[in-house]
Formats: structure tokens, C-alpha cells, sequence
């Protein structure tokens, strides 16, 4: 058998048999549909007629498929199919080095650089990427990119070399040689028919699996949402981005009749960001989460199970900027949300650059990086003491590198380099784990609200014994931190109501 069809991560044949015959869009990314008579490779969930069973061949990742020699095929359009997460989360060497890569580390470093960031030699790597998803790591990332221009082509009118750019090729020449060896047909022959026009912004779909609560995580994003730098109401998120010279902003909402898809009006006045930041998008929103992997864990606890039913689709919010996050969850340590959130806006208005959006007016500041707070004087906002040196603590720790974002580090080195600094305990490091990693398994267990909940009705449980209860939720503990704080709310909701 060809090593590159030969994948853990792929579902047994008798689940893709099924699948593929019921069109089960929950399904859809987690293994794709090759046809050896016709040389395409399928979503699961591709309208066009079955094929043969004998000329049907699966595979775990479009880059498998894609290493195989097929192609994508232009119906369902293999672009839009969201994310595998189950390759991502945790932090095995794979998981770790699907996160670099996605990062755009393979734009830079070579591949033996890439596989001494995770602790491996480069011929192990490639094992491991052969083993886990059928494809070798270069595969994997060229796969994604020509993917990424195939949409940008089929979508909207940006200019091929612009294309070339947003999708990570540092020349035309380059880009359209991968792309016709990879689709059996050039760029240009693919944008016979252009589906957008060119305009201020351009419109994107960002797929994912169902059930997906877009309106929960709006709900939770518009409590902490400050005020010209984001903007979020009950249908959609508004950002802006970039620098003070070339700002960028972006329009996320609902796709328009589609229950497995976003929509994203996107201003990006420098193409190579396009990529970054759709995958940002993608990380912020938890688009690529397998809500049927997460509830067969979750489902088995008497107190989780009743609230999975109660609330599918719970995804976990992140956030836009790592730095960002770690000052405000600073600003949030023993304060109400809507506390936390006044002082951060003053943060923003005080030290935030002005910027200029025409197509979004109310966008008008970026958040201050730590160069801006590193030596801030913070106290005349209203901090205390402690929090203000906590935050110049951190943007000074930042800029000197002892502590960072990068996502490819485990949870536990993560906690232990953050709870060296001052200021920064077990709960804000699992908590900015959580939002700017969009780690799965982050558990701010010291949280009052956790021990509440989990206590079931009793004393509160101490931090010890929820951390002994949450050993049966791994990997998945950050979701179970949103199931406990929206129960809470919900159940303070209706006493509110009650009382009232």
C-alpha cells in the first residue's frame, strides 16, 4: 500500500462509506474522497454523483490526496472544507509543528529548522507527518497555500501576482508553476469566471463543521469588546488591523442561508497578510473544532452531559493578539468583566495608535503593543499599583523575550515561563493559554466560578479537588471552562429574573 494512504487520523472505510453516501457534513475536512477514474479529489459532502466504490480511495488530508496526484475537485472545491483539529490539538511533535507551519514557518525556515524548533531530526519529522496525515510537511504546506489561492482566484478579482503574494509565493513564476502541476490548469484558466468584482473589501467563506453557536461566542466577544478597536453586535465581530500608515479592518458574520459557513469581508492593504490572517480568524473563532470528537469525551459526565445538549456547538472564543489578551486577563484578576473592560478602554484611548478607516468610521485605534506600555505610566487610569507593574512587566518580558505567544510551545512550558513573572498566577496564564493560544485543554481551575459549578450545588470544591475531577475531561478542558461559566450565567440569569 502507498505509504502516503496509509494515515492514524483517517476514520475506519465503513464511517467514510457512510459519510460519503449520506453527505454527513459533520464530516466535512475530516477525510477526503479521491477517484481513481477521474484523477479528483471530494469533500465528503460533494453533490456530484457517486462514484464507483471500487475507484474510491480516502484520504486524511487534502495534502495526501494532493500528494497522490489527484486534484481538488472544482464542485465542492476542497478550499472550503474547515480544519482538522484533531492533528492539532495537544502537544505531540505533529501538533506542535502543524501550528508553525500554519504560522507560515516554512516560508522562512528550512525543514531540518523546522524540526529542530520541535526537538526532532527533519527524517523524523517527515515519518511522523507521513504517519499522522499521509502527507510529508512540505506537502502539507504547499497544499495549503495553492488551496488558499484557489479560493482567492475563484472568489474575488484580486489580480493573479496579488494572488501569488497572498497565498505565500514569493514570485509569479513560482506560484503559477505549483498551482497548474497541483490543479492540471493555470490561474488564469481557472478565473475564466470570477465570482466578485473588485471593490473595498474582499468576501471570503470560512467553513466549518455543525453544530457551531456563532451567536454564543458573539455574545461572549461583545462583553469585552473595546470600543474603536472592535465593534461586535448580535450578528457580527469588526476589527481593525495593521499599522497606523496601512490599516486594515475586517467584517466577520453569518454566510447567508449556509449553516457551515461564515462570511468575511476583508480590507487588507498588504496581500501577504491575507493568509495570516484568515488563519487567525479561523484560530479566534475555533472554526476547525470536531464537535463530535470533543462531546464523546465530555458526554460520559453526569454534570457536562445535560449542558452539551443544552448548548451544541459551544466553540472556545480566542483572541486577536496574544499581548492584548495578557493585559487585559491582568486587567480582569478579581474584577467583573465589565470593569476589566473600562479600564482596557482606557488603556486603548490613552495609548492605542489613531488610525483612519474609511470603510469602517468607527474602527479608530489599534491596541498599544508592549513598546507603547513597557514603561507606561498606567497608575493615572485607575490601575492599582501591582496591575500596573504587572502589565509593564509583561511588555517588558515580551520585548526581552523571555516570554511569547508562540504557538507550537506545550501548555505546561507556556504556564511555567508566564508564572515566573510577577503578577501573572495559575489562572491568567491558563486563561491567556485558553483565549491567545486557543489552547484545548487550558484550565484556570483557581477560577471561583469553575468550583462553584462543578461543586454541583455543594461548598465550593477547592482547586486540588477540580483539578482531580477535570483529569476525565482532557484534552478538552477549555471547553468545559465555557459549558461552566455559561451555566453559571444562565442560572444567575434566572434568579435575576426570578427576584425580579
Amino acid at each position: 500500500m502507498d505509504i502516503l494512504h496509509t494515515s492514524s487520523t483517517l476514520p475506519d472505510r465503513r464511517i467514510c462509506d457512510q459519510a460519503r453516501a449520506s453527505r454527513d457534513m459533520r464530516f466535512d475536512g475530516l477525510f477526503f474522497t479521491a477517484v481513481t477514474s477521474t484523477g479528483i479529489y471530494c469533500r465528503p459532502v460533494c453533490p456530484a454523483p457517486s462514484p464507483k466504490p471500487q475507484n474510491v480511495r480516502y484520504y486524511a488530508t487534502a495534502a495526501a490526496a494532493e500528494a497522490a496526484g489527484f486534484r481538488p475537485c472544482l464542485r465542492c472545491r476542497p478550499e472550503l472544507s474547515p480544519g482538522n483539529d484533531s492533528s492539532r490539538h495537544g502537544d505531540h511533535i505533529v501538533a506542535r509543528a502543524l501550528k508553525l507551519i500554519e504560522n507560515g514557518a516554512l516560508d522562512d525556515l528550512s525543514l531540518e529548522a523546522l524540526a529542530q524548533r520541535v526537538g526532532v531530526g527533519s527524517r523524523q519529522l517527515r515519518r511522523l507527518f507521513v504517519d499522522k496525515l499521509g502527507a510529508p510537511p512540505i506537502h502539507v504546506h504547499t497544499t495549503r497555500r495553492l488551496l488558499f489561492a484557489k479560493q482567492l482566484l475563484t472568489e474575488t478579482a484580486m489580480p493573479i501576482v496579488d494572488v501569488a503574494m497572498a497565498s505565500g509565493f514569493g514570485s509569479l513564476r513560482r506560484f503559477n508553476s505549483a498551482f497548474a502541476q497541483a490543479n492540471c490548469m493555470s490561474p488564469r484558466e481557472l478565473r475564466r469566471r470570477p465570482l466578485a468584482a473588485p471593490g473595498e473589501a474582499w468576501t471570503l467563506r470560512l467553513g466549518y463543521r455543525p453544530p457551531y453557536d456563532f451567536a454564543a461566542l458573539l455574545a461572549f466577544l461583545r462583553n469585552r469588546a473595546l470600543p474603536g478597536v472592535e465593534q461586535v453586535d448580535d450578528q457580527s465581530y469588526w476589527r481593525v488591523f495593521g499599522n497606523a500608515d496601512a490599516p486594515g479592518w475586517l467584517h466577520l458574520s453569518a454566510w447567508p442561508g449556509s449553516e457551515t459557513a461564515l462570511q468575511l469581508r476583508l480590507h487588507c492593504p498588504q496581500p501577504q497578510q491575507m493568509l495570516p490572517i484568515v488563519s487567525r480568524l479561523r484560530r479566534m473563532f475555533d472554526l476547525d473544532a470536531d464537535p463530535q470528537s470533543i462531546d464523546r469525551v465530555l458526554r460520559s459526565d453526569r454534570l457536562l452531559k445535560p449542558l452539551l445538549r443544552r448548548h451544541p456547538g459551544q466553540r472556545l472564543p480566542g483572541g486577536w493578539d496574544g499581548f492584548e489578551i495578557a493585559v487585559r486577563a491582568i486587567l480582569g484578576q478579581q474584577v467583573s468583566v465589565a470593569a476589566a473592560r473600562t479600564l482596557a478602554t482606557r488603556i486603548v484611548h490613552r495609548y492605542g495608535t489613531p488610525v483612519s478607516v474609511p470603510g469602517a468610521p468607527t474602527l479608530e485605534r489599534l491596541f498599544p503593543g508592549p513598546e507603547r506600555l513597557a514603561d507606561a505610566d498606567l497608575g493615572m487610569l485607575g490601575l492599582t499599583r501591582a496591575r500596573a507593574d504587572a502589565i509593564r512587566g509583561v511588555a517588558r518580558a515580551m520585548l526581552d523575550g523571555r516570554v511569547d505567544f508562540r504557538s507550537e510551545q506545550p501548555l505546561d512550558e507556556f504556564v511555567e515561563r508566564w508564572t515566573a513573572l510577577p503578577g501573572i498566577g495559575e489562572w491568567t496564564a491558563h486563561y491567556m493559554a485558553m483565549r491567545a493560544l486557543s489552547h484545548p485543554d487550558a484550565f484556570p481551575a483557581a477560577d471561583l466560578i469553575l468550583r462553584r459549578a462543578a461543586a454541583e450545588g455543594g461548598d465550593a470544591l477547592s482547586t486540588k479537588a477540580l483539578l482531580g475531577r477535570a483529569d476525565a475531561w482532557r484534552p478538552w478542558r477549555a471547553y468545559t471552562v465555557m459549558h461552566l461559566w455559561r451555566s453559571a450565567s444562565d442560572s444567575a440569569a434566572r434568579t435575576t429574573k426570578a427576584s425580579a
